[in-house]
């Protein structure tokens, strides 16, 4: 069985596309391909793989469990497995208390890829460009409660030399005999089939109805959001504009961090990953998917499923 792993990364449409894989269950029976969503992860296949402390027992455990389910997958007839969850690699709110782009994700594919017994052929990231993924990560963070990132936590990220070519480097070194594919957001945006043509190598219908799910709030939105928890909203702009908390420099240090990114990896990333390419169009879009504005995830219901009756 095949297994493929899409990892995220966060606020670059995983929950979108995760709906989109839900909504074509009938082509992925038919061309036998499994898929575990969020809701089946972390509740019943990694539970305890990254507990800390954790003990081997633990560890076992966990690593026993995934090769459970693996088993039952394979005997259900399935020959691709495509397991989908952003937080295989970390979280945003970790991300954004380090002020760097996920600092621990080589310890996690690593355990990742030994529950897996080292049989994963393929991991999926989508990265985003820096000053829209950290605004996104803050305003995402910040209306479920979590504090604004202060001054000096986004100087920073601003200043941290840690940038997706790290975050790469690391997953490959975490899982080495995978072939990695890195898919920009802004080439995937609003066209799922894409991602799921980089991960399996199978078509997939274009221009399935899709909702786009978990919309970071627009700086007004956020301010109703904080003024309801009685928290500060001094420093969110009352428009109807995305909320960007970095000022001009540090945005435009950003964006020269995201520009270095894709040279390296359209030069060929030092053989450690391949760019994913959109045949479709000659040049990435400039604006967002069109689709409904509907955030949070109670739209993941029923999302962790393999593809067949049941």
């Amino acid at each position: 069985m095949d297994i493929i792993l899409h990892v995220g990364a966060h606020r670059s449409g995983t929950t979108t596309f995760q709906q989109y894989l839900r909504s074509q269950f009938a082509v992925l029976e038919a061309q036998s391909l499994g898929f575990w969503g969020t809701l089946r992860t972390r509740k019943s296949v990694f539970p305890g793989l990254f507990a800390t402390p954790s003990t081997p027992k633990d560890a076992r455990r966990a690593q026993g469990r995934v090769q459970m389910h693996l088993a039952r997958a394979q005997n259900a007839g399935i020959r691709k497995l495509l397991v989908s969850d952003e937080n295989m690699i970390g979280s945003a709110r970790h991300c954004l208390r380090q002020g760097a782009l996920y600092p621990a994700i080589g310890d996690r594919m690593a355990r990742i890829s030994a529950a897996f017994g080292g049989r994963v052929s393929r991991v999926v990231l989508t990265i985003r460009a820096q000053d829209l993924w950290w605004a996104s990560a803050a305003a995402y963070t910040a209306a479920r409660g979590h504090p604004i990132p202060s001054s000096e936590q986004r100087d920073k990220i601003a200043q941290s030399a840690r940038t997706w070519r790290d975050v790469i480097t690391d997953l490959a070194c975490a899982v080495p005999d995978a072939t990695l594919v890195v898919m920009p957001f802004e080439q995937g945006a609003g066209n799922p089939n894409l991602l799921l043509k980089a991960a399996t190598g199978l078509d997939a219908p274009f221009g399935a109805e899709v909702p786009w799910l978990n919309r970071s709030p627009t700086a007004r939105d956020l301010r109703g959001l904080l003024a309801d928890q009685g928290a500060d909203i001094s420093e969110i702009p009352d428009n109807p504009l995305r909320w960007q908390p970095f000022s001009q420099e540090q945005t435009a240090k950003l964006r020269e961090n995201y520009a270095d990114d894709l040279h390296w990896l359209t030069a060929g990333a030092d053989g450690l990953a391949t760019l994913a390419e959109d045949d479709t169009r000659k040049r990435a879009g400039t604006s967002q998917p069109a689709g409904h504005m509907t955030r949070g995830h109670g739209y993941n219901g029923g999302q962790g499923y393999m593809a067949h009756p049941g």
